[in-house]
């Protein structure tokens, strides 16, 4: 297995056994980078050891300690250390002859970097850094922010974690649903930001996380909904774009799709509506699914969305039911739930309302849509396709009786 390979799949798993040792995400991570820099030095040099995760964790464990006895002020905490180390029942060589001894500690450190006491903007951070192994370069880049300002708010979080002695642990039963909920918010909102943004890197990372908590927590039905959403939605980005320009769904080559995500994504759905709860990422789920069959159930799809409605009394959810709709009794029927909801600051409400005005023949208001939508776009296929539908419904104003055509 290549040493990058290991670093893409293992950081995570690596980071938080160390965190679970050493109880310190700072040193952790520094001793973890450590240990992945000897590996690419020796490891071409010397080959791959048997068990590469053992061996890393060792190193950066006899690292840390290294470390540890440098600081006179922690003189104590590396003494204990040491001796738990060499009296404990499983010494740094055990885990490097058994790769079953190794705890996998991931799910402690995905509860700690998505702790309420920090920010949001700070859990997202240090999930990408902590879990998906990103470097501060590379989250600062994604997120549009000074790499000063990122290693800040790095810091900052990691040092909070520490002198407010933010538990290294699962959150206890009564805690753990809405502890849950926050860290797969914070995973979709990664994964939302590449998705949105156009940088397909953070959506990749954002299914990389989905898929870790499928697997750390099989028996939580969000927790499976969750990465299933993400596949179903992101096997279709090779489609979504085609000369620098947004390709609505109906008009995408389905050829372009990718059926190994799809299949992926409805077998992780499945398993989900297995545990017979209904979450609103199992919803989300079963209608991104809904959305790739042809033709498509639309009816289904409104029921689906009314139901997501009232689990979380959102009204983008009450747009996207409008849309579908719009779809069974027409355009002005969609207008209809469009106009009772308070979304001026939503740029796809504005898109959305657009079009609808559009089938609804009424391109003048339909340009003034779109023009609110181009003026929110954040990215450059948006503003694209946004343009080309304001030339068009500018085109068909001018055409109309009574339009000024200048």
């Amino acid at each position: 297995m290549a040493l990058d390979t290991v670093f893409r799949d293992q950081w995570g798993r690596v980071l938080a056994t160390l965190v679970g040792i050493l109880g310190d995400i700072e040193l952790a991570e520094d001793a973890a980078a450590e240990a992945f820099a000897v590996a690419a030095e020796r490891w071409p040099r010397d080959g791959e050891p048997a068990n590469p995760i053992g061996w890393l964790i060792t190193t950066a464990r006899n690292r840390a300690i290294d470390h540890l006895r440098r600081r006179q002020v922690l003189a104590d905490k590396t003494k204990l250390l040491a001796r738990d180390i060499e009296t404990g029942p499983q010494p740094p060589e055990a885990l490097m002859d058994d790769a079953a001894t190794i705890p996998d500690e991931r799910l402690e450190l995905i509860f700690t970097c998505c702790h309420p006491a920090l920010s949001l903007e700070a859990q997202v951070a240090l999930t990408l850094r902590a879990l998906g192994g990103l470097t501060t370069d590379e989250i600062a880049l994604a997120f549009l922010v000074p790499f000063e300002t990122m290693s800040k708010r790095l810091t900052r979080a990691k040092h909070k974690i520490r002198h407010a002695g933010i538990p290294f642990a699962i959150p206890p039963d009564h805690q753990l649903p809405d502890r849950l909920a926050a860290v797969l918010a914070v995973v979709y909102l990664i994964f939302n930001q590449g998705w949105g943004g156009g940088r397909v890197d953070l959506a990749a990372e954002a299914i990389h996380l989905g898929r870790a908590l499928a697997d750390l927590m099989p028996d939580e039905p969000e927790a499976l909904a969750l990465p299933a959403l993400m596949l179903l939605h992101d096997a279709r980005k090779a489609a979504r774009l085609r000369d620098g320009q947004i390709v609505p769904l109906d008009d995408q080559d389905r050829t372009l799709w990718d059926t190994r995500q799809i299949d992926e994504g409805r077998a992780l759905l499945r398993r989900a509506m297995a545990r017979g709860q209904t979450g609103p990422y199992l919803v989300q789920a079963a209608i991104a699914d809904l959305h790739l069959h042809e033709p498509r159930d639309w009816r289904q799809i409104a029921a689906l969305y009314q139901t997501l409605a009232r689990q979380t009394r959102s009204p983008i959810v009450e747009m996207n039911r409008a849309i579908a709709v719009a779809e069974i009794d027409g355009p002005e029927a969609g207008l209809a739930i469009l106009d009772g909801l308070d979304l001026d600051h939503y740029r796809y409400f504005h898109s959305t309302r657009a079009e609808l005005l559009r089938r609804a023949g009424r391109d003048g208001e339909a340009h003034h849509a779109y023009r609110r939508a181009l003026d929110l776009a954040q990215t450059e296929p948006e503003q694209r396709f946004l343009a080309g539908r304001l030339a068009e419904t500018k085109s068909s104003v001018r055409r109309e009786p009574g339009c000024d055509s200048t």
